[in-house]
């Protein structure tokens, strides 16, 4: 049945992975990771471990990431493509259902294996731990993929043992709350294996580890809370974890935003956990991402297919003074004087035209077709337009000769972040605030602002709610896959709160018109007339996505009501 090999079918992968030029991906397994003449030398352990970091999630990172976690979530849009995520309509078969599901499954079969491998094949030079490393990013990546299954999903089948699906097609989904015990369960003996430092760049820490259950136990303390109050074990948990990933990890928040996404940013201070991807010829091991989101390919390499991506409206209406006073999603408040903000984060994120960015090279046409580079300046719609887009920045690292030659068309070398430090500070303000209306305590409120002060904002003073928080992590994780997480987290304990906010977002076309170009000092942001399909319809029968209907039909079992899951000591 099909369904049997959705969750394996990626396990031959990792044998055909050479090429790469990361330190910890550069050695492969020549052969396939059931060839237990493999697993004899720490070197092989650990080579085998690589792929877990990039091209397992390939289905994922490509356009699902983005149109799950920023369409579906309301932070971006897009005019054409992927309207089912954009207006909260997706479905069974669409394609970002499909990718995401079938690549959260190829993480958990091919850590399954490489769990299963290591103990059953691993040689008398392998120490304990190393084993015991690699088992730990294994059961760290497994938990990860079953974080965003069941945020997407709710009720899902646990696996640890492949096998075990093969010969039981009638496999049951587990209870949503046996699925976080398992990934929580998982994070902690990531953290009681993983060193203190990477044991090469780019591997995960135990910091990576406790980092994540800050992240778990905050979304864990709303899970069946009772008349919308969170669970304050799970809370202080999160507030711990969080301020011990901030105090005690060395890791620190870089100086400048836009540095987070100026290549070459690739394991930085801030970074927590990303994803490895390599410029190769091998098309698993390369950001296919960027090919996706960048706007042209006058500032790419033969691809550049995001030409209708940008930030929503109600993004936009985010940064402060940028669109007007008052509430920027009714119709009064369209394109009023020129505005402007001082959020740093708002150009490293989004283009709005005029913006210059030196590091990225642009390709122009004079009026007589004459083509001529230059540093991109991010042009502005014709004096007549009704349509234009705050095209994406983030990750966006421009032509070959920006990136030292390390770029082609769909293979480009940058990292994605999983993890950033910046996370831990609003997760320890949030987890502060509990169950709260609003908090004056200081150290939230320091670890708040060193965030927002990060983007060029003056202090916040307080005291801090729910929603300044909210906001702030929409404007610092734009365009990182998370906003759409967010809202299922609310969706726990504040369901009607979640549907509120999603069905407010103007998720329609419009047009930004620059007051000057070059040098603009302000915009003018105009709703386009004829765009009607603005407004999402957010609710209790399509807030989860529905299982994909190939999975669905294959496996009936998954049909049926959920059972708890029978955990082992």
């Amino acid at each position: 049945m099909k369904n049997r090999f959705l969750y394996i079918g990626g396990l031959l992968v990792l044998s055909v992975f050479s090429g790469c030029e990361k330190e910890f991906l550069e050695r492969a397994p020549q052969d396939t990771l059931v060839d237990a003449n493999f697993f004899k030398t720490n070197e092989q352990v650990l080579a085998a471990s690589a792929p877990l970091y990039s091209v397992v999630w390939k289905d994922y990172v490509d356009k699902a990431s983005w149109a799950l976690g920023d369409l579906r979530g309301g932070t971006t849009f897009r005019a054409w493509g992927y309207r089912d995520d954009v207006l909260f309509n997706t479905t069974e078969v669409s394609t970002s259902n499909n990718e995401a599901y079938r690549a959260f499954f190829i993480v958990i079969g091919q850590s399954n294996t490489l769990i299963q491998n290591i103990n059953r094949y691993a040689g008398a030079e392998v120490s304990e731990e190393i084993k015991n490393h690699a088992i730990a990013e294994a059961r760290f990546m497994r938990a990860t993929a079953y974080s965003y299954l069941v945020m997407n999903y709710g009720a899902v089948p646990i696996i640890e043992n492949n096998l075990d699906l093969l010969n039981n097609p009638a496999v049951r989904r587990n209870t949503i709350e046996s699925v976080w015990e398992f990934i929580t369960r998982d994070y902690l003996f990531a953290a009681e294996n993983l060193p203190a430092a990477p044991i090469q760049p780019g591997r995960i820490t135990k910091w990576s580890a406790e980092g994540m259950l800050a992240r778990t136990y905050l979304t864990r303390a709303g899970l069946g809370a009772s008349g919308g109050n969170r669970n304050q074990e799970y809370l202080n948990k999160a507030k711990e974890y969080a301020e011990r990933v901030i105090t005690m990890s060395g890791r620190s928040l870089l100086p400048n935003y836009a540095d987070l996404f100026r290549y070459p940013y690739d394991n930085n201070a801030e970074s927590l956990f990303e994803q490895q991807w390599v410029f190769t010829t091998d098309y698993g091991y390369a950001n296919t991402m960027v090919s996706q989101i960048t706007f042209s390919n006058d500032i790419a390499n033969g691809d550049g297919w995001g030409g209708d991506l940008g930030a929503s409206w109600w993004m936009l209406s985010l940064y402060d003074g940028l669109i007007s006073e008052g509430d920027p999603n009714t119709d009064e408040d369209d394109g009023r004087a020129p505005g402007f903000t001082v959020d740093q984060r708002l150009k490293a994120s989004y283009m709005l035209p005029g913006a210059h960015y030196p590091e990225i090279s642009q390709t122009v046409r004079d009026a007589d077709g004459t083509e001529r580079e230059q540093q991109l300046i991010f042009p502005a719609p014709a004096a007549d337009a009704e349509q234009s887009f705050a095209s994406i920045k983030k990750y966006v690292v421009g032509k070959a000769k920006d990136v030292g030659g390390q770029a082609t068309t769909q293979r480009y070398p940058n990292n994605t972040y999983m993890l950033r430090l910046a996370e831990m500070y609003l997760i320890y303000a949030e987890a502060t605030l509990g169950n709260s209306a609003s908090t004056s305590d200081d150290t939230a409120l320091d670890y708040f602002n060193a965030v927002h002060t990060r983007a060029g904002l003056p202090a916040f003073e307080g005291p801090l709610t729910w929603d300044d928080i909210f906001e702030e992590r929409m404007k610092e994780f734009a365009m990182e896959g998370l906003a759409w997480y967010d809202l299922v987290r609310l969706h726990y304990y504040n369901p009607q709160k979640a549907y509120d906010i999603i069905n407010s977002q103007d998720r329609g076309l419009f047009v930004i018109k620059p007051n000057r170009m070059p040098n603009p000092t302000g915009w003018t942001f105009t709703k386009t007339e004829y765009f009607t399909e603005r407004k999402a319809n957010a609710n209790s029968g399509n807030f989860e996505l529905p299982i994909p209907a190939a999975e669905a039909s294959q496996a009936p079992g998954l049909r049926e009501e959920p059972v708890p899951y029978e955990f082992g000591e």
